[in-house]
């Protein structure tokens, strides 16, 4: 392949990763605006219902093939913690800003790296240390405990990214012989089936407007989804982890015109931090290999 193909190929994948972000945001304002219609447990089942769907779409004519997992109960736990962050997530957009909670999710990739070295015994030298510890007085600075403006709200987007980062880790300890389907079958499974035995308790019929955000919350999930996974298949995760902070764009873009959110200066000073510290991070784990 030529370099001028190869560029190509990085170009499309690069776009395709910022589209999935751009819809991944768009899907969380959708969720902040039907959760106080229906209710934030609703308002997830929604979310993972719609991924279900997809899922069993695509993979209807190798169904039988890809639900055989070697890893069950690995499978089950990694699907658990997707769906609490998820439910954290959600929680946390319906009370506090979608840019300060996107910023505080942001803390993923530090976190990951943290828990990695922990748990996975994956180095970690005194630099990397360095940037995760930057990272989270970026968070410190956007939360701001002790402080007038301070709210126990501002924890959930914390926990999601913990649990996030925890699912990841799952994930990595999968290895590669799982198939990256199975693993979409199963946390759309396993989130749809628990959701749907809960949420009747809790049901609220939605109106015109909220089936309307249910569908936004389903299209945007899917496309990006399938954006995403388009993305990794052409470009390498190393090069396409930092396309990830675009997200925090997209959500201030997102509060301010559908929310009247106006991020001030700390949020954006703290989410310039994380993300530097994100980035550093990134640049070390890139080059080191």
């Amino acid at each position: 392949m030529s370099d001028l193909a190869i560029a190509d190929v990085r170009n499309r994948a690069i776009l395709l990763m910022v589209i999935a972000i751009f819809c991944f945001t768009l899907m969380d304002a959708s969720a902040k605006a039907l959760a106080p219609r229906i209710g934030v447990l609703p308002t997830v089942w929604a979310r993972y219902a719609g991924q279900m769907a997809l899922v069993l779409i695509l993979v209807a004519p190798r169904l039988k093939t890809v639900a055989q997992t070697s890893q069950p109960v690995l499978q089950f736990l990694r699907s658990i913690l997707l769906m609490s962050a998820t439910a954290f997530f959600f929680t946390g957009i319906s009370l506090i800003p979608l840019s300060d909670a996107a910023a505080l999710m942001a803390l993923n990739p530090v976190l990951i790296t943290l828990g990695a070295a922990l748990f996975l015994g994956e180095p970690l030298g005194l630099r990397r240390i360095g940037g995760i510890a930057v990272a989270l007085i970026g968070a410190l600075i956007i939360i701001r405990p002790g402080s007038a403006v301070f709210s126990l709200a501002a924890l959930l987007p914390l926990a999601a990214a913990g649990c996030y980062s925890a699912y990841t880790l799952f994930t990595r300890r999968l290895g590669p012989d799982e198939d990256v389907w199975t693993s979409l079958f199963y946390t759309g499974l396993v989130g749809t089936v628990l959701l749907t035995l809960a949420v009747p308790f809790v049901w609220q019929t939605p109106d015109l407007i909220a089936w309307g955000l249910i569908g936004m919350i389903t299209l945007f999930g899917t496309f990006g989804q399938l954006a995403l996974i388009r993305a990794f298949s052409q470009g390498e995760a190393s090069m396409l982890a930092p396309y990830s902070y675009t997200g925090l764009v997209f959500a201030a873009l997102w509060g301010a015109i559908f929310f009247s959110e106006m991020p001030d200066v700390w949020t954006i000073f703290g989410a310039l931090v994380i993300a530097g510290a994100g980035l550093y991070v990134w640049h070390r784990e890139t080059f080191r290999r």
